[in-house]
């Protein structure tokens, strides 16, 4: 019975590890491409300060600490996760799999250190365990299962190669191990509800934070842009506004010798936005060419604004 809980614990740790790692590089990479806690002059503009915040409780460190520190800590996950793998079968057994078990256990002793000095200096600073779903601020259940998984890895430390179970009661026995303490993890975790509430839960379009490099990238591969594009004499667009759902570029271009104003109404979506266009006369602001009004269920833009926002310019 003791045997089959040590060797739940290789895979289960591994797991959690390369887990946490994914979701605090996947929150990087998301504000990244979104531009999303930018301070920059130009939308989508990098921030030195996304990483920080991207990675969890750095507060604890000087300010030029946080970032080294933040990458040491997601790398240290990867590392380890996947030297809990390489390391569970009998070629990577005996020494290399002591050290990277021991390493593991030092591992979630030093962050069980870490998130009770952190409760008690910061205690409006969540964990970021597991990237954005663990901003809550640290509380005991958190704390409670930091132990429970030093302890897990500690557990580990001079158990011989995983092998398969002997028998099917054996293996059983070690999915409900499993199974078990799964469930005890969920019980502890905060995230498990921030991810059902994100589950059920569709940001409106009004909020979306999309830069405008973003969208100008989707306009330029639209069929609306290929349309127009013998017409647009400008690689940059005049003036580029937001209003509610949507996000407008005007172009500068020339159609029969008058000039002109190509308008492009972008859906504010992270994939496949829905694009329309019109031409105004440059002096007059007349609609000479209008494809169908913008819309989307809900959230209508009006032909007239094409327009009237030109002609108040």
């Amino acid at each position: 019975m003791l045997s089959a809980v040590r060797e739940v614990q290789v895979p289960l740790l591994a797991a959690l590890l390369l887990c946490a790692c994914a979701a605090k590089a996947w929150r990087v990479a998301r504000e990244l491409v979104t531009g999303r806690g930018t301070t920059g002059t130009h939308p989508g503009e990098g921030d030195p300060g996304i990483m920080d915040r991207a990675l969890g409780p750095t507060a604890l460190f000087p300010a030029e600490l946080r970032r080294p520190a933040a990458i040491f800590m997601c790398a240290s996950e990867l590392l380890l996760g996947a030297g809990l793998i390489l390391t569970a079968t009998r070629v990577g057994a005996r020494v290399p799999a002591t050290a990277v078990r021991v390493g593991v256990a030092v591992f979630f002793l030093i962050a069980l250190g870490a998130l009770i000095e952190l409760r008690e200096r910061r205690p409006d600073v969540g964990c970021g365990c597991f990237g954005d779903l663990s901003a809550s601020p640290v509380g005991m259940r958190v704390i409670a299962r930091t132990a429970l998984l030093a302890v897990a890895a500690i557990a580990t430390v001079g158990e011989p190669a995983l092998r398969l179970p002997p028998s099917a009661a054996g293996a059983e026995l070690r999915i409900a191990i499993g199974a078990a303490e799964l469930i005890v993890l969920a019980a502890l975790s905060p995230e498990l509800g921030e991810a059902l509430v994100r589950l059920g839960y569709s940001e409106p379009c009004e909020l979306r934070r999309i830069p405008v490099a973003r969208t100008l990238g989707a306009l330029t591969g639209s069929a609306q842009w290929r349309r127009y594009a013998g017409m647009i004499v400008s690689a940059s667009p005049a003036d580029v506004w937001r209003e509610g759902c949507w996000r407008y570029a005007v172009y500068p271009g020339r159609e029969n010798g008058r000039q002109v104003e190509i308008v492009f109404a972008v859906f504010l979506r992270a994939h496949r936005p829905q694009v329309r266009a019109a031409v105004l006369d440059a002096v007059t602001g007349e609609v000479l060419t209008r494809t169908s009004p913008p819309s989307a269920p809900g959230h209508a833009a009006p032909a007239p604004a094409l327009a009237s926002r030109r002609l108040a310019a």
